[in-house]
């Protein structure tokens, strides 16, 4: 383990990283290291043979493509760091190719089935019949993440400019736009909140007051969209790909959703051109001579 520390720390405090990703880069680096024990080989010295090998091993043992490939990247991380740092001179993963994998489509719920999932909720009531709620529209009207959600303030919130900022990956700041009436709707929340607790800056809490934690929130939003559809996958990245789809749904501008998305490059947005069915059913319609 003291091998991966300097590195580790390298990816929180030069790269950013969040304490999710650090954690799975630091859990692939012991499995790589303990595989290296296993057919006894030092971690101080690996060739291009040794990766291989435990390429193999996770594919003989079940990982799937995706898996692998990301434990693949860990590596590839890794050894471009100790380059950098001139610890070795030969990188072992030039040679290293990614697996094949499927290109699974975005799982998203309809906008008549979010309409129904939020019809459901009262917005006024008790602070947690209001706060269940909001979670629920906040996702869907602003495409953030689970991990941002739970880290917003109150200050994040511009009632004025009818904004809010989202801290994302690697830090990176960026301003999602609200509507009007969402806006009113999350100061009514916000009034109520500082009234039960006015020393809590979070914005979204738990009945005793402290921040929501990612378990509760996921548990919220599958009980939720189980009401509304039978899909397997009903977690809150589920809302975040609705609010991309219905987006582009509605003509939105692929650059504008990739910018309030918080994504780094546009091939990442792309993905929801693939789901957008409606769209292309509506432009085929207007624009074929025989539709």
């Amino acid at each position: 383990m003291d091998q991966f520390v300097p590195y580790l720390q390298y990816l929180e405090y030069e790269k950013r990283y969040s304490p999710h990703t650090i954690g799975a880069y630091c859990r692939d680096l012991l499995q790589f290291d303990v595989f290296l024990s296993g057919i006894g080989e030092e971690s101080g010295v690996v060739s291009f043979r040794m990766i291989r090998r435990w390429i193999v091993d996770l594919v003989t043992r079940g990982d799937s493509p995706r898996t692998v490939n990301r434990k693949i990247a860990t590596l590839r991380s890794y050894f471009k760091y100790l380059m950098k740092k001139g610890l070795i001179t030969v990188n072992p993963m030039e040679k290293v190719g990614l697996l094949k994998t499927e290109k699974n489509l975005p799982v998203f719920v309809t906008a008549d089935k979010m309409d129904e999932v939020l019809d459901e909720k009262e917005t006024s009531g008790d602070f947690p019949t209001m706060r269940d709620r909001i979670v629920l529209e906040f996702f869907y009207m602003t495409g953030v993440r689970l991990s941002e959600l739970i880290h917003l303030k109150d200050n994040d919130f511009d009632t004025g400019a009818m904004t809010v900022k989202v801290l994302g990956k690697r830090n990176k700041e960026r301003i999602i736009p609200l509507t009007a009436s969402f806006c009113d709707t999350l100061k009514q929340y916000v009034s109520f909140k500082k009234s039960a607790f006015p020393d809590v800056d979070s914005l979204f809490i738990l009945n005793s007051g402290k921040p929501l934690y990612e378990r509760w929130v996921q548990r919220l939003t599958n009980k939720n969209l189980g009401m509304v559809t039978t899909m397997k996958k009903r977690s809150p990245h589920v809302l975040r790909h609705s609010f991309a789809t219905n987006l582009l749904d509605n003509g939105a501008d692929l650059n504008a959703i990739k910018e309030i998305l918080g994504h780094t490059n546009l091939a990442a947005t792309q993905v929801y051109t693939h789901s957008s069915l409606n769209r292309i059913k509506r432009v085929y319609q207007q624009a074929h001579p025989r539709a």
